[in-house]
């Protein structure tokens, strides 16, 4: 391990520090960032949706409705789909539901301003278990509150909210789920069918606000999620989908603001990220369930989103299938424990490369730039994990702990890494490194003193 604190730095160069010898980075330029961006963005299909309206409080009477406006949903979601689609309209209210939505193809579920879906806080609700992605394996589990599975041409829209409730027995099963994970894990790991990986009364996992399970054309666009029980905007095997101007105000353990699983043509953007934990994530499968179904995440781009969490963004830990061809695009990260965090083990396997971070303005974060690669393998594995090509550039950081922080399996060490046209204005370590070949530097300003070169860290082999 080498750790530079910031008083090392100044004692070896005032002014230039090289490590190394400079050589030539294999960099992306900006122009060929924004072509790249655009490539993608140009070829997203936005769903095609009639637009004739079903309004849901046509759908029952006034008493019934306050008390539980799902079944009025249910029967507008059902005139749609018998009428070839269309916008199903939430009109303004707090409205409580007593069980999970679930949508069908051609459906616009659309919360006007000043509308709120209440969730039930009973988790019995929520049965019977639907098939879905619980990190990154797959289960029959709660159903997520609001729920598509292979669908064409679905949103969620309107300036409204959508309320996991505070109040919701969901929160205290963060404690209780231990074992439920550890079984699903194992599960997975050795490839158990997944019509026998069933979790209903009696099992703790908790299910996500909105997951999109199996999609063509999605559109989630302006409302607000509050008091997610898991995952807040979850979309799984999805193709073109467009997550933009949402605010993620949701604070309970695992809030990850949007999770891209096994996903291909999205767009995230223009969003307000306030979770606990991640604000984006970039994932695709857990272990031998992720490898097996074998859908990768690309052509992603994350841009102008605000995001404030425990982590910006994040890629893995699940993320068998792998992971490439992601550019994340002049973002503002305000305050966290890590701004950029890769995570993965040797459980997994996977490869996550071609990843371009550009543009990036970072307030105050315990750590700048996170790869912790060699999580525990808790079962056993030795698959080859592997996260390399990834550049960094034009980021400016104010006020860091540690900047560069690696750990990284001897055998699968972070591979080819370059940080380009960095300024961090305040830094307590610079550096705390194991396990990482070809890192690049050039013009990484660090309290007024610049790295130009090339490092590579690895462990020494065992005598």
């Amino acid at each position: 391990m080498l750790g530079i604190t910031k008083n090392t730095l100044a004692s070896l160069y005032i002014g230039t520090l090289c490590l190394f010898s400079t050589t030539a980075l294999a960099h992306k330029s900006p122009q060929e960032i924004n072509e790249a961006i655009s490539a993608v963005v140009n070829r997203i299909e936005l769903p095609n949706i009639p637009s004739q309206e079903f309004i849901v409080t046509d759908y029952g009477d006034n008493t019934g409705l306050k008390n539980d406006l799902l079944p009025a949903i249910k029967a507008a979601i059902a005139a749609a789909n018998k009428a070839g689609g269309g916008k199903v309209i939430i009109p303004a209210g707090i409205w409580p539901i007593n069980g999970p939505i679930h949508l069908k193809s051609k459906i616009n579920l659309h919360l006007n301003a000043g509308a709120k879906l209440l969730f039930s806080p009973e988790p019995e609700h929520y049965l019977p278990a639907v098939k879905q992605r619980w990190e990154g394996t797959e289960v029959y589990n709660y159903s997520p509150l609001i729920y598509a599975a292979n669908v064409e041409d679905i949103a969620i829209t309107g300036k409204g909210t959508i309320d996991g409730n505070a109040s919701s027995k969901f929160h205290l099963w963060h404690k209780l789920q231990g074992n439920d994970i550890r079984q699903l894990r194992q599960q997975g790991f050795d490839g158990i069918p997944v019509t026998e990986r069933v979790y209903q009364e009696g099992s703790y996992l908790r299910p996500g606000l909105i997951q999109i399970f199996g999609a063509k054309r999605v559109l989630l666009d302006g409302y607000t999620a509050l008091n997610a029980p898991f995952w807040v905007n979850h979309i799984v095997y999805t193709d073109h989908a467009t997550i933009t101007n949402l605010n993620v105000d949701s604070h309970f353990p695992n809030n990850d603001g949007v999770d891209i699983e096994s996903s291909t043509n999205v767009i995230v953007a223009n969003n307000q990220f306030s979770t606990g934990d991640d604000s984006v994530v970039i994932k695709s499968g857990r272990d031998l369930d992720g490898r097996t179904i074998a859908r990768p995440s690309q052509h992603i781009v994350v841009r102008n989103n605000v995001m404030g969490g425990e982590d910006g963004i994040g890629l893995g830990s699940e993320m068998a299938a792998g992971i490439s061809d992601v550019y994340f695009y002049q973002n503002t990260f305000t305050k966290g424990n890590a701004a950029f965090r890769f995570k993965s083990n040797l459980d997994r396997g996977g490869v996550v490369e071609n990843i371009y971070i550009e543009r990036a303005d970072v307030g105050e974060f315990d750590t700048l730039f996170w790869f912790q690669l060699n999580y525990p393998s808790e079962l056993g594995g030795n698959f080859e994990t592997r996260y390399r090509n990834i550049q960094f550039s034009n980021i400016s950081a104010k006020q860091i702990g540690t900047s560069f922080f690696v750990r990284a399996p001897d055998k699968f060490p972070l591979e080819n890494v370059s940080f380009k046209d960095i300024t961090i204005k305040h830094n307590k370590q610079l550096f705390d490194v194991e396990n990482a070949l070809n890192v690049r530097f050039e013009q990484v300003s660090v309290q007024h003193q610049t790295i130009n070169g090339e490092l590579s860290w690895q462990r020494e082999a065992s005598q």
